[in-house]
């Protein structure tokens, strides 16, 4: 026994067991997280319970089972619940989702066991997702089309292919939106910060402001045609109702405006659930978000913290480079080379709130003020540079994050013989052609992995975005059709501030719980995705330029 603690197999097989523990920990927490977040998808079952008030009085409920636990009955007897019979020391009760939102107040409701009279799962419960105010479950009675309500005996065909034409016409309306009148006002606005500018450099000549009027009046008549366009299909869209028979057993009229699908959850086969999910995840993933962000999908919120994380790593990769160059190859050894290392290596170790603060003083009002005071004095006091905005952000991580890619450069140059570099410019070259055709492309797989520990920070990091450009909900994407094409100065979604705001700002807190999961994972499967790129951009440089080494 004592050689065999002397050989120093404990420690391997205690170090080696450390680590599997620690990857199983990781990997029950994203199983956690995705089972938690994607079941969301999952189409449940529509109950209808006939239910009995403490006050003796039937009603009738309609939902689908969210939640059950079991309580102490004590604890009910003294919240002063009163039971019939004899009952068990605990109760079962169940969180019922019943939506219908605008009628019925909060959309979830705590029920109990002892309450319910009868429970049963009609095939016709329809669930109507809607733009606002949450889900709908009813039995759907008549369409009304055009003012005039209609009976047919096939009317969940009917439901369907109305909902199909409002869809498509809001579509159409919304790319009318986004697209030409959104192209529409840019310009306008354009035009009249042109006018102003020439305003301030007492340049408005006679000729120059007939230019802008009559480029205004062109613009105002296509806006003209276009807006009657759009308010043409925003009316066919809204020109037809549903007729709901709800749980209070009255019927209620929907606008088809404002319905985006309809689903018989009940009838639903495996396969059938199974395809529902998929579509399910695809909404989430590709629609705009609603309703306070706990409802529709986060894809502003993915395109935000891809297209932020891409731009902080062409900012800090070269900067990263070119210092840890500058540190390992040119400077000379002593107490100021020391001391940057060191203050590099510290960086690491400061609070990310910190840059934020830093990022909001020096980029967004210090710099970003300036900017607008010299190239865009026109459009002052209204800020264009001199707010929080993807620039701004990409820059404050860049430099977040600046440490880990010198210290990870370094480290790569330092592994690189000496005797590569003396053979080098033995044969003739310059030290910056050995640098750029030798040492740099022997240093990469250490620069990409450099690269990598950066995205992997800055992907999760929220507390600085929120001080230099990331909003709750952004109106338009930093891409887009209009010249620049690529607004940098725009303010931005990101994916890590949408699970805060999700959950812990949601005025309905357990309609946001299951989104804050599926976001959560949405989060690790982009930061898990952009590393994997990275890696393997790593491993084919490693392949490329191995013949270096030898």
């Amino acid at each position: 026994m004592g050689k065999w603690f002397k050989s120093g197999s404990p420690w391997i097989w205690m170090t080696s067991g450390a680590v599997s523990v620690c990857l199983i920990a990781v990997l029950g927490l994203l199983l956690l997280i995705a089972w938690r977040g994607l079941s969301y998808f999952w189409p449940a079952d529509i109950y209808q319970w006939e239910m009995k008030s403490q006050q003796g009085e039937r009603y009738t409920l309609i939902g689908e089972v969210y939640d059950k636990e079991e309580v102490p009955t004590e604890r009910l007897i003294a919240a002063g619940h009163k039971f019939e019979s004899e009952v068990g020391e605990n109760i079962t009760r169940y969180l019922v989702k019943t939506g219908n939102r605008e009628f019925v107040g909060l959309d979830f409701r705590w029920i109990l066991a002892t309450d319910i009279i009868s429970r049963s799962k009609p095939n016709d419960i329809a669930v109507i997702e809607r733009s606002k105010n949450g889900d709908f479950y009813g039995y759907p009675v008549a369409i009304i089309e055009d003012g005039k309500r209609s009976t047919s005996q096939n009317i969940e065909a009917d439901f369907e292919s109305h909902i199909d034409r409002a869809v498509e016409l809001n579509d159409q309306a919304l790319d009318l939106q986004k697209g030409v009148i959104g192209s529409i006002n840019y310009e306008l606005e354009n035009l009249r910060l042109k006018s102003r500018r020439y305003e301030l450099d007492n340049a408005l000549t006679d000729t120059r402001k007939a230019e802008i009027d009559a480029a205004r009046a062109k613009l105002n008549a296509e806006y003209q045609v276009v807006e009657k366009e759009f308010f043409a299909l925003k009316t066919a869209a809204g020109r037809d109702a549903v007729v709901i028979r709800d749980m209070r057993g009255e019927e209620v009229t929907l606008k088809l405006d404002s319905i985006l699908d309809v689903t018989y959850a009940n009838r639903l086969g495996v396969m059938g659930k199974i395809g529902h999910w998929f579509i399910g995840v695809g909404k989430f993933v590709s629609d705009d978000p609603r309703e306070a962000n706990t409802e529709g999908g986060v894809f502003p919120a993915i395109f935000g913290t891809v297209f932020m994380v891409m731009l902080m790593a062409v900012i800090v990769t070269p900067f990263g480079v070119i210092a840890a160059i500058y540190l390992h190859e040119y400077a000379k050894k002593g107490p100021v080379t020391k001391m940057i290392r060191i203050a590099v290596i510290n960086l690491a170790g400061v609070p990310s709130i910190v840059y934020g603060v830093f990022g909001l003083g020096f980029f967004v009002y210090m710099f970003g003020g300036t900017l607008d005071q010299l190239f865009y004095p026109e459009a002052l006091p209204a800020p264009t540079f001199g707010s929080p905005g993807v620039i701004w952000s990409a820059l404050t991580l860049a430099i977040l994050t600046l440490p880990v890619v010198i210290v990870s450069t370094e480290e790569g140059l330092s592994r690189i013989p000496s005797s590569v570099r003396q053979g080098s410019l033995a044969l003739g070259a310059t030290k910056a052609e050995t640098l750029w055709r030798i040492i740099i492309p022997m240093a990469s797989p250490a620069i990409m992995t450099g690269l990598i520990l950066a995205v992997a920070r800055a992907a999760g990091e929220v507390a600085p975005l929120m001080l230099v450009g990331v909003v709750k909900l952004a109106p338009t994407l930093p891409i887009d059709m209009n010249f620049p094409f690529v607004h940098l100065e725009r303010k931005f979604m990101h994916l890590g501030f949408h699970i805060y705001d999700v959950g812990f700002q949601s005025p309905n807190v357990e309609a946001a719980r299951p989104l804050v999961y599926a976001t959560s994972f949405l989060l690790v499967s982009v930061i898990v995705a952009l590393n994997l790129t990275a890696i393997a951009v790593r491993n084919h440089l490693r392949e490329k330029y191995r013949s270096l080494e030898h």
